[in-house]
């Protein structure tokens, strides 16, 4: 279960905050909206090197390319479609 707490609260008794950040997040508030997260390191560097992680689409087999090719999105999600098409415009 992850600790939600105030900024002043955090502020107050940060060590202690800190201890439980090794056990699970801590998300911290500020005028009742979560601002920051407070984790551990490792856990840090555990979603660093996840987000730095590339597959070479080189790397794909005839049976992933063929997946991909003929993959269709679920009815559900068509408005990321539009997002897309959105972003690219706003691009060009």
């Amino acid at each position: 279960m992850t600790a939600t707490v105030t900024a002043a609260a955090v502020s107050k008794n940060f060590g202690a905050f800190q201890d439980a950040a090794v056990r699970e997040p801590v998300i911290i508030t500020k005028n009742g909206r979560p601002r920051t997260v407070l984790i551990a390191y490792e856990d840090y560097l555990r979603l660093m090197r996840r987000e730095r992680r590339v597959d070479l689409t080189t790397a794909l087999g005839d049976a992933d390319i063929i997946a991909v090719e003929t993959s269709e999105m679920d009815p559900g999600l068509d408005h990321l479609n539009a997002e897309l098409l959105t972003d690219k415009n706003a691009a060009d």
